[in-house]
Formats: C-alpha cells, structure tokens, sequence
C-alpha cells in the first residue's frame, strides 16, 4: 500500500463523491458564469497568476477535491519529500531537487561548493578567461544530453536568450547522425566547450554523441592532454568520465538523489549559466525556491501544485480527458510542450502503484501541445469541434520581450479567446458551425519571462507532477519502462553490422532486418 493513503484511491470516500459529482455534471459550464468566480478560482504566486476559473468545478467539486488530497496523505507526502525520506522507493532514495535551489548559506555543503565552481566555469566563459589550448576564449559551447539532461537546459536557454557576450550555445541529444553533424558543423575546436551531461555516463544516445564529438576534436588538431580544456563532464559517475578522458578538476556531480528531469538547477544547467551570467542563473534558482517555499508551507485548499494536481485528476480520472494540450502564447517557451510531456509522462506514466499492486485507474493523460498561434491553424479545429475529450495549460507573458507591442496584443488576445472558446463554445443553426464547448482549461501568466518566473513556472509544475503521483499511489522518480527498449535495441544493432538475426527475433523484426542490410548492400 502507499506510504501515505491507507486504501487505493479508488477506494477513498473522496474518490467515491468525485465520481457521483461526476456523473451529475456538477461544474459545467453552464455553473461558470458567476461574476465572483475569477477572484475565487486564480490565485497569485511571486511573479505567476495561476488561473483555473475555466476548470469545470464549483464549490462542491473544489472541497471534495481538498479532502482528496488529505485522504490521499498528500501533507504527509510533501512533508517525506522535504525531509529526505526514500520517497523514491522503488530505488530507495530521497527526491531532493529543491535543495539545488536553496541559497548558498542553507544548502547541502556539496550543493553550494558545486554550483560556485560551475558558475565560476561559466563566468570565466562569459568574460573569455577561460582560454583553450590554443590560448583563444570559448566562442561555442555544445551540450551533449538527452531527456533531462538535454530538454531543461534547452528549454531554458531557448526561453531566456544570452545575457551580455555569451558564447554561441548548441545542443546535441538525438542519437541522429544528422544531430551530430549539425551541432559540430562549422566549428573551431580550439574554440569550443563540449559539455557531457549524463547521469551514469553510459545512457547510449550521450554515449555515441560523446565519442564523436571527441574523436572530431582530435581528428581537427586536438591533443588529449588538452581535453580538460575543451571538455566537462556533468555525472554521478565521474570514474567513466575520467576513464573517457575528461581529468576530475572538469568533472561535475550530480547526485543519486536527483533525478535527470529535476536536474537543471544542478551542474547540468551549465548552458544556462553561460548563457545567461551568474546573476541571472541564481535568480531563476530563487524563483523555484520560492514556490518551494510555498509548496512546503501552505495549506491544501491554497496551495498551487497540489490545486493543480488535484484539477488533473479530476479531468483524467472524472472527466473523461485522456489528452492533455500545453498552449504557450510565446514562442521563447516553445519548447515547453517537450519539457512538460517528459516531465509528466516520464514521472506519472506508470500502471503500477507504489506497493507493486496494479493501478485501477488511469495516471498521468498524454501530454502534448505547441507553439501558439500557429497551432490555431493546426491542432485547434480538433479542440473546438472534435469528439475527444481534453484539458488544457495556457501559458502567456504579460509583458513582450520586444518593442513590437501591437503583435504582443494580438498574441494575448488570440490566447485569451481560444480559453474562452473552449469553454463557452458556440450555438448555431448550422451543426457544422456549433462548437460545444465545455473544455477545461488554467491559464498561467506571467508578468514577463525573466530567469525568476521561469524558475517559478517550472518548479510549479515540478511539484504537480510529485502530488499527482501520490494521489495516484505511484512513484514519480523511476523510469524502468524506458530500459526496455534500450534493451532491445542492443542486438538488433549487432544484426544491422552483419551477425545473423538471432532466432528469438520476431518475424517482424528479422525481416526488417533482413531487407535494411540488403538495401544497404
């Protein structure tokens, strides 16, 4: 059984009256035109408005939903994840990526002396210290990841630009040929940073792009007793990457007790740091703190990760919506829709619960989405006028990061309705012009996107993921369903280089096999 709820939550009592509001329609929008609503529904958080006005809920629904949570053992849960207990338990660790963000005089000694050398790295970077073995500064940095140690990063430079004179930012993950020769191409060893973030240094994707990216560096003039130089090492295994060539003083940890998709705020958002300067990068570790702070120290009834955990379980598990959409209004958050559906899926996309037993209900919905407004043009039609049923994240920015006002306004606008189309839909004559409506759908402002609430935006939805898990009984920190076909491709890749396809292969498979090596012949 969960270490907090003491029945499977299909068997709470909140579970059960949920499932009777259900079934009623408690909530629709037909309930969602009340003038006090917005006041009552939206909550602020430092420099975040998380608005859930258009959920389908009432007063009814927002309670039974509260003593969900309580039922569920959630304070216990939030209470284990902050004390270090084994909430991993599978693995048997502790969950603690908030202490990444703690400031310098509260955190884990290990914690402060880690991120003091890696923004040290990175200022020497930024102000062309730090020279390569021909004694001329980084012009290029290339960071070799994958999942979580790839989409953070990206997303986050992406997001927030280059702060001042920083040095061009690559990112390679794909194990893709196409990948490597892209992010290598055009650039001066003698001026390039390679930055290998990998947990355990063996993920294969990090692996291959590792080893290409070395032998490139040699291959063009490099010496391997310069490596230091040109090449950094974020892992838990520092023995394979110094056994790869990267000596210890370039070899930064990252602990058992954090997981790859919690890991930006450790050594892996190197990238971030150069890009962004110093300053910029302790802010967006300030902007996390500060929703940890809340997270830890609020109620149920307001506290926003667990409000908007408990508003997916009632879409998924109530509602019927298999499908999740993440809709930002900006497209320096473009990538936000691959970070959440890792995020969400890696961590919740589990269908057992944490005592071994099967889950009877379903976790985490399908997580998607994408840049706004094109998706409007792509992906809406579906929304407004299809069978399926869904819920959906707006993300906007109050202010623009640019001087082109009119285009902001306009941008703002289309988010603001398409929230209100979902909702309200539309009553015509004509069926094939009717949109039904009754979508729900939270909007998340921010009041601009800065290095600070990005950090608030990303750790908000860290925390939904922990307390959604618990209400489902499962465990966020694993992934063993990802070795399976990490497994599998080992000796088919065998087979592709000549060995014969081994008979336990499917029929499927060998002939795929057979055919690839005769077409390649």
């Amino acid at each position: 059984m969960s270490a907090w709820a003491s029945k499977p939550p299909e068997e709470l009592a909140a579970w059960r009256q949920l499932a009777k509001l259900a079934e009623q329609g408690v909530g629709d929008a037909n309930e969602l035109g009340h003038p006090s609503r917005f006041q009552q529904f939206s909550q602020r958080l430092g420099p975040l408005l998380v608005d859930y006005s258009k959920q389908r809920i009432n007063d009814t629904v927002s309670d039974a939903l509260v003593e969900l949570a309580r039922q569920s053992g959630l304070a216990e849960a939030i209470a284990d994840l902050f004390a270090g207990s084994p909430v991993n338990n599978t693995e048997g660790r502790p969950a603690l990526h908030m202490e990444l963000r703690r400031p310098a005089n509260e955190c884990r000694p290990e914690v402060g002396e880690t991120r003091e050398r890696f923004l040290r790295l990175a200022e020497s970077i930024r102000n062309g210290q730090h020279l390569g073995a021909g004694g001329k500064p980084i012009s290029t940095v290339v960071h070799i990841g994958i999942g979580g140690s790839h989409l953070g990063p990206e997303l986050a430079t992406q997001a927030l630009g280059t702060f001042g004179q920083a040095p061009e930012i690559r990112f390679l993950a794909n194990i893709d040929g196409d990948s490597a020769s892209s992010a290598l191409a055009g650039l001066d060893p003698t001026t390039t940073l390679i930055c290998i973030a990998s947990k355990s240094f063996s993920t294969l994707e990090a692996e291959v792009n590792a080893k290409t990216a070395k032998s490139w560096f040699l291959e063009r003039g490099g010496d391997i007793s310069t490596i230091g130089k040109h090449f950094v090492a974020i892992t838990s295994n520092p023995d394979a990457a110094q056994q790869f060539g990267v000596p210890a003083q370039s070899c930064f940890p990252v602990w058992d007790w954090v997981g790859g998709r919690f890991s930006l705020w450790s050594a892996v958002g190197l990238p971030v740091a150069i890009a962004l300067g110093r300053n910029a990068f302790e802010e967006m570790l300030a902007g996390a703190y500060a929703v940890d702070t809340h997270f830890r120290t609020a109620s149920l009834s307001e506290n926003l990760p667990v409000l908007l955990a408990l508003l997916q379980v009632w879409n998924t598990n109530f509602l019927g919506a298999a499908t999740h959409a993440v809709l930002p209004y900006d497209r320096r958050l473009r990538c936000l829709p691959d970070y959440l559906q890792q995020l969400e899926m890696e961590s919740n996309g589990k269908s057992v619960r944490r005592d071994g037993a099967r889950a009877a209900t379903h976790t985490v919905p399908v997580v998607w989405g994408g840049e706004e407004t094109n998706g409007q043009h792509a992906f809406h039609q579906l929304l407004h006028q299809g069978s399926r049923a869904y819920s959906a994240d707006f993300i906007a920015c109050a202010k623009p990061g640019h001087a082109l006002e009119g285009h902001h306004e306009w941008l703002l606008a289309n988010c603001l309705a398409q929230s209100k189309a979902m909702m309200q839909g539309f009553n015509a004559e004509d069926a094939h012009r009717n949109v039904t409506g009754n979508h729900a759908s939270t909007t998340i402002l921010l009041d601009e996107l800065s290095p600070h609430s990005l950090g608030a935006l990303l750790a908000l939805y860290e925390h939904k993921v922990f307390c959604a898990g618990a209400i489902w009984q499962i465990n966020p920190f694993d992934q063993f369903g990802v070795e399976l076909g990490k497994a599998l491709a080992k000796p088919i890749f065998n087979e592709l280089g000549g060995e014969p396809p081994a008979r336990q292969q499917d029929f499927s498979t060998r002939g795929l096999v057979e055919t690839i090596r005769r077409w390649r012949q």
